[in-house]
């Protein structure tokens, strides 16, 4: 089976692809930073770096599966109540149907934020699907039951021509790995008491429910911290996580991130820390991305 996987970002989409044996051939993305990583852990894979509404569908090759991952920011609870909620991030989308139209592939899987679903256009973006022939059905999953060590709730909207889809994939339901599986044996340096008094106060708290050793999240409605001994929240594409040890604490490294989103160790990633963390942020978990593929792949060959 053959994909292209657009707003294809560090490439979390196109590793469970791979991972699920799907042959991903096309890759695009706006953003030249994410093309040139998405390269060079796909080297084989024809990529193109531009806006994917301007995109001439006619010269993508031939693809069984369309992957894509819309830009979130739009829908997202992060963005705040002050930002809008009808700008050209959430017009992204637009741009499978666009792709959709042109090649009509057998299966499709859309990744985004829940709160994709409560789009004032969604309906109207799903109805164009099932014109184009397509059953769409919504699955709900946690990247922690694919075995990631990180809580991250996503729908992903499936939809297919050559079978009807009725009912949400039936998906693993992995071990949860705790954060403490990914953490290194780094000492933390910044005191405590050299922090803001908001962040004192969260890690005083974090220290009365879980210890001498937790995570403290920034930029978060969390007052306090979280347990090592658990999946770790969300990953964004902020640096917003320390680890606390006692009265000092430490931000977590692109290693441990990288870790915690479930990519190889061996795979490519910007030397910019900023930078790294917001592709990582961005992406798709590749053992969920490759759980939800091979469950619709399974689905529409047997």
């Amino acid at each position: 089976m053959r994909a292209i996987d657009l707003f294809a970002g560090a490439g979390g989409f196109s590793l469970g692809a791979k991972m699920a044996g799907v042959d991903v051939v096309w890759a695009a993305n706006h953003w030249p930073d994410a093309v040139t990583t998405h390269q060079k852990a796909f080297p084989g894979v024809e990529h193109a770096c531009e806006d994917l509404h301007r995109v001439d569908w006619s010269m993508v090759p031939h693809h069984d599966l369309l992957l894509a991952s819309p830009c979130c920011q739009g829908h997202s609870r992060g963005r705040g109540k002050d930002k809008p909620h009808h700008d050209a991030a959430r017009s992204t989308a637009w741009a499978v149907i666009d792709a959709v139209e042109m090649h009509l592939p057998d299966a499709i899987i859309v990744e985004n934020v829940i709160e994709f679903l409560d789009w004032r256009l969604y309906l109207n973006w799903r109805a164009a699907l099932m014109t184009l022939g397509y059953s769409v059905c919504e699955t709900i999953a946690d990247a922690a039951d694919s075995g990631v060590p990180q809580h991250r709730h996503r729908v992903f909207v499936c939809a297919t021509r050559c079978r009807t889809l009725k009912e949400p994939l039936d998906l693993p339901k992995r071990m949860h790995r705790p954060a403490i599986s990914f953490l290194r044996d780094i000492p933390a340096k910044t005191p405590i008491k050299n922090l803001c008094l908001k962040t004192r106060n969260r890690a005083a708290k974090g220290r009365h429910d879980h210890g001498d050793r937790f995570l403290l999240p920034y930029y978060s409605s969390c007052k306090g911290g979280r347990t090592i001994h658990a999946p770790i929240g969300t990953i964004t594409t902020r640096d917003r996580y320390g680890l606390v040890e006692g009265d000092k604490m430490r931000m977590l490294t692109v290693d441990e991130y990288r870790d915690a989103m479930g990519f190889p160790a061996t795979y490519p990633l910007p030397d910019n820390r900023k930078l790294a963390i917001h592709l990582l942020g961005n992406s798709v978990p590749p053992a969920l991305a490759c759980d939800v593929i091979s469950a619709l792949v399974s689905f529409i060959q047997n």
